[in-house]
């Protein structure tokens, strides 16, 4: 009793939690939707479930043997050979009918020899099937939040398949090998009890399985066509993406469901009677076979649906030379599985018929069923594996190309549909080699922002000098684009400032008036990392109950760094950095900034984090405690939360009840709280987001932006930083797309989520609004999602096509960038992702931001790169852009090389940065003095009708890594270059012949290597 209590207070306790932290985000619709969902399914699976388990064996209980009737059956004696009705005298039991039991001779009577294996068999089958569908309840508990998607997965249906995988992992795994033991033989010693325990167990998973497929259920109820059909069954592929899933799991549920009520009834049957102890079953009553043939109708009609199914899942298959149904699936095992589907069906009627109809001497003696049972077996195994495997071997190997001709052509055609492959404009680049100064002066925005420092260095850097205090920690620094004021020469405001005439800004971050002469706004490519607290890195003496929950609250801040640009001593040069120092004046507890026309530029206030990626535990405030807010020196300046963020806990019964909700019961003994306090909790952006749309797929990598959404003047007081998230729509069940490595075959960039990182806000905003399955999600939340148009100008400046998409588009291009089937097959065309050294590793070339202009383009603007080259070969032969600004976003563009030139890719690159005598020799001594050479991100830079190769070199301690930019290395055409700065190199190659030749290595790559010395 006060278990069920507990259990009924703690449950209560969770769903009203959930409904006030919803209701504080203004998404309550949302939630109670999905939840009146869940439960709705959850009571109708598990009911339905229930009551039909143990229904049957309640009805199987009341017909089957009773205890008494062994005795007539195991003694021979007493009933001779041809006797055809048990004793009429016997006793009645609760389980037996007011009528004799009546045995026909012949009516399957088993001896112990043979009635024992069936048994166990039967018993292990229900062991497998219990092991099959506990795992997949499992898994349900088992999701991550911090995992990209948090959607389950459709589960597969129990077939041989199933028992096939289950036997591999009972090899290797004992503890299931030890269960499925456990199980028989509790079936063996007391069949009936435990039989109904697991009819009850099924009904539960079945509903949490079912329940958790909410989403797609609701998608079943409201699809949004897609205007194309597939090309083998002429349906839209809104059947596939929206119908499909719900009828795999209903065919998973009613299978698992009719399948186990036969079996169990059967064995309730079997071991009736005390048979396995006297040695012999008397075989089927009449009644047990009318019961047996309802259930056995019940389960062909499964099985027929199953194969119905199978039809359509073709598309999906990997028998060919590509993916999708291939000429085997289409003239041979389509026809097969439909066949197979319509005999299963003749068999459910007859099975449901015949009891109706009669034929008694075939009814009673059941050998006919077993039979045709037999037949279907047979037919599975022959027309369903070995026709389709001779076709395969014998009608398609030898002339392969001539038969799947035609499929290969659906599955290019609907994998470049699926990953969008098929909107990218496709142009071809001539390198000219004739880069110039001059070309240089007119893409000055390019060369002031080619990346010299990426996010490992400057995450490291910022570990050593930026986290002021071990609480503090970077999790990230990501690139993105800021509008600054820059001096014309090209060098950033420096710390101390200039002085002038005012410049009028207006696409700046904020409204900017500047005294300046010699100044103007430019687009700049940055490395932006917000400062978040680490509770985990608190010393261990204060990590008190007080300074968990109440005073080590939020992170602060900030840093943000140049791409381009180094500071003293090699370091990175910083815009925004330090916190508290006082540096800037009049604001002394604030972030320093490295000038003012920088803190005129970029809306810094007070940039406090409550919500981020690493605010894992919940928080009270306001309190009677001030919670820390940052260090000053030697001293901690403290504050108080003021934000929208959070639920009231000022009454007893919700201290009480979150209490109970967050297992934290020291809630209710405080004396700190005040009226006005709130529990902030979820403050995870990551688990944020997913629990309230967790249909969508999350991008791995949270960017945070420092804006002023309002636009107006900047308040001190008030904090700016917004975190932007892509989500994406996907789907595992779009015809002929061929996922390759992913989860997936096919996806959409369709929303962009944006928190507040101060009040916890959320909201959805839609990207592409010509997805159909967005389009689906928005018609079942109407109230979640936003137009993209309604997001502020100064945060959809900052948005960026996502390196996640990008990168799985890249992965599919490599192969499906051909579009002749011929091409195809031979695979003549295969491209790979070059692979780059980084340190001294060896790592693919991911994808790189960059501010360029386009060949095709008239102006600089913040694209997305990635190089391809040859599957066989090293030099470069395309590459692929994703653009991000403006009414571009979201457009690709593919840049192929002409075959006939070689243009040289990044290992090539690499290997002849390597082989140069002087440029090795001095990355050998850095390399023993106590430190190490690192070689950066290769940078292949488009410029014009040429390329440019860019690599940092950094210089780092054996211990305490502090990254320093050491050298600039530059490769163009027939020279490699390496100098102290980027300017220095590119003034080496082209500078020109009356120039004095700048300090640098240079020498062309047909130069035979210098030799080293004692060489």
């Amino acid at each position: 009793m006060l278990l069920g209590l507990w259990l009924a207070w703690d449950l209560l306790a969770h769903l009203v939690a959930e409904i006030l932290w919803f209701i504080e985000l203004d998404y309550l619709s949302a939630f109670w939707l999905r939840l009146r969902t869940q439960l709705g399914l959850w009571a109708f699976v598990g009911c339905l479930s229930a009551g039909f388990l143990l229904s049957n064996l309640f009805l199987a209980n009341r017909l089957k043997y009773p205890a008494a009737i062994a005795k007539e059956v195991g003694n021979p004696t007493r009933i001779p050979p041809g006797t055809t009705q048990l004793n009429p005298t016997l006793p009645k039991t609760p389980t037996q009918d007011s009528k004799p039991f009546n045995l026909e001779k012949g009516a399957l009577a088993l001896r112990l020899g043979l009635l024992l294996p069936i048994v166990l068999c039967l018993d292990v089958l229900v062991g497998i099937m219990l092991l099959h569908y506990g795992e997949v309840a499992i898994s349900l508990w088992q999701a991550d939040f911090n995992l990209p998607s948090v959607t389950p997965p459709l589960p597969t249906p129990f077939d041989w398949s199933s028992i096939h995988d289950v036997l591999l992992r009972l090899l290797v795994q004992i503890i299931q090998l030890i269960g499925l033991v456990i199980i028989v033989i509790a079936l063996v010693v007391n069949s009936q009890f435990w039989l109904t325990a697991m009819a009850v167990v099924f009904s539960v998973v079945f509903a949490l399985v079912v329940s958790g497929q909410w989403g797609r259920i609701l998608q079943f109820f409201q699809p949004t066509a897609f205007n194309a059909n597939d090309p083998l069954f002429g349906t839209d592929i809104s059947f596939y993406v929206f119908k499909l899933p719900v009828l795999q799991l209903l065919n998973f549920w009613l299978g698992g469901l009719c399948l186990f009520g036969l079996v169990a009834v059967t064995l309730t049957y079997l071991v009736s009677g005390n048979s396995l102890s006297h040695g012999r079953f008397p075989g089927f009553s009449d009644h047990q076979l009318y019961h047996l043939h309802g259930l056995g109708s019940l389960a062909m009609a499964t099985v027929a649906f199953h194969y119905w199914l199978s039809r359509y899942e073709l598309l999906y298959s990997t028998r060919g030379v590509t993916y999708g149904a291939s000429y085997t699936d289409v003239k041979a095992q389509l026809p097969i599985n439909t066949g197979l589907s319509i005999f299963a069906l003749g068999i459910a009627l007859f099975l449901l018929l015949r009891p109706i109809i009669g034929f008694k001497s075939l009814h009673r003696s059941g050998k006919g069923t077993l039979s045709l049972l037999g037949l279907y077996v047979i037919m599975v195994a022959i027309a369903g594996w070995l026709i389709p495997a001779t076709v395969q071997r014998f009608g398609v190997q030898p002339n392969e190309l001539e038969r799947e001709r035609l499929y290969i052509e659906r599955s290019i055609k609907l994998s470049r549909a699926a990953f969008d492959l098929d909107s990218i404009n496709v142009e071809i680049f001539d390198p000219e080699g004739e880069l110039t100064s001059a070309d240089l002066d007119e893409n000055v925005l390019t060369i002031r922002n080619i990346r010299l420092w990426d996010a490992r260095p400057i995450l490291q850097t910022n570990r050593q000098l930026q986290r002021i205090r071990l609480y503090y920690e970077f999790p990230d620094a990501d690139i993105d684009r800021y509008r600054l004021p820059l001096e014309v020469t090209g060098v950033p405001p420096s710390f101390a400032g200039e002085e002038g005439d005012e410049l009028e800004a207006e696409d700046t971050e904020i409204s900017l008036t500047v005294p300046t002469p010699g100044f103007t706004i430019e687009k700049q490519q940055v490395i932006i990392a917000p400062r978040e607290l680490s509770y985990e890195s608190v010393p261990e003496q204060a990590q008190t109950w007080v300074n968990q929950h109440l005073v080590y609250t939020h992170g602060y801040g900030f840093t943000m760094s140049p791409v381009n640009r180094v500071g003293s001593g090699g370091l990175p040069n910083y815009f925004v950095k330090d916190i508290g120092t006082g540096a800037d004046p009049g604001v002394g507890g604030d972030l320093s900034t490295s000038s003012q026309l920088i803190r005129e530029s970029i809306p810094i206030g007070a940039p406090r984090i409550y919500y981020g990626q690493l605010t894992e535990n919940y928080v009270m405030t306001p309190t009677k405690v001030q919670e820390f807010d940052y260090p000053s020196g030697e001293d901690n300046v403290y504050n108080t939360y003021d934000g929208t963020g959070g639920v009231q806990i000022s009454s007893l019964w919700r201290r009480l009840l979150f209490a109970e909700y967050l297992k934290d019961w020291k809630m209710l003994f405080t004396d700190n709280f005040t009226p006005e306090t709130k529990v902030l909790f979820r403050r995870n952006i990551n688990q944020r987001i997913r629990a309230i749309a967790p249909f969508l797929r999350y991008d791995r990598d949270p960017y945070i932006v420092s804006v002023n959404p309002q636009g107006g003047e900047v308040e001190t007081d008030q904090t700016y930083l917004y975190w932007i998230v892509d989500a994406y729509t996907t789907s595992e069940n779009y015809p002929y797309s061929d996922p390759g490595d992913n989860e997936f075959n096919y996806i959409r960039n369709s929303v962009k989520v944006v928190i507040d990182a101060y009040h916890g806000t959320i909201t959805f905003y839609v990207a592409d609004p010509d997805d159909p399955i967005i389009q689906t999600w928005t018609k079942i939340f109407p109230r979640l999602f936003q137009p993209l148009d309604a997001m502020p100008p100064a945060l959809r400046r900052h948005i960026r096509y996502p390196v996640d998409i990008f990168s799985v588009q890249s992965e599919r291009l490599l192969t499906y960038h051909m579009t002749d089937p011929q091409v195809f097959y031979n695979r003549e065309d295969q491209w790979r992702i070059p692979q780059e050294i980084y340190g001294t590793e060896l790592q693919p070339l991911e994808p790189y931001y960059l501010i360029m202009k386009l060949p095709t383009a008239t102006n600089e603007e913040f694209i997305l790169l990635h190089p391809f080259t040859p599957q066989a070969r090293n030099n470069l032969i395309a590459w692929l852009a994703g653009r991000s600004d403006g009414e571009n976003y979201g457009k690709l563009f593919l840049y192929q090389f002409p075959k006939q030139e070689l243009i040289y890719g990044p290992e090539q690159i690499e290997a002849l940065i390597n082989q140069d005598p002087v440029i090795s020799q001095q990355i050998s001594l850095w390399n023993r003095q106590g430190s190490r050479a690192v070689q950066g991100n290769l940078l292949v830079i488009p410029i014009e009708q040429s390329l440019l190769y860019v690599e940092p070199l950094y210089l780092e301690a054996e211990r305490n890594s502090l990254p320093i930019l050491a050298r600039v290395i530059v490769v163009y055409e027939n020279r490699i270059i390496m100098a102290e700065s980027l300017e220095k190199a590119l003034e080496g190659i082209f500078q020109q012949p009356e120039q004095e030749p700048a300090p640098t290595i240079i020498r062309p790559l047909e130069e035979p290597p210098l030799p080293l010395e004692g060489g």
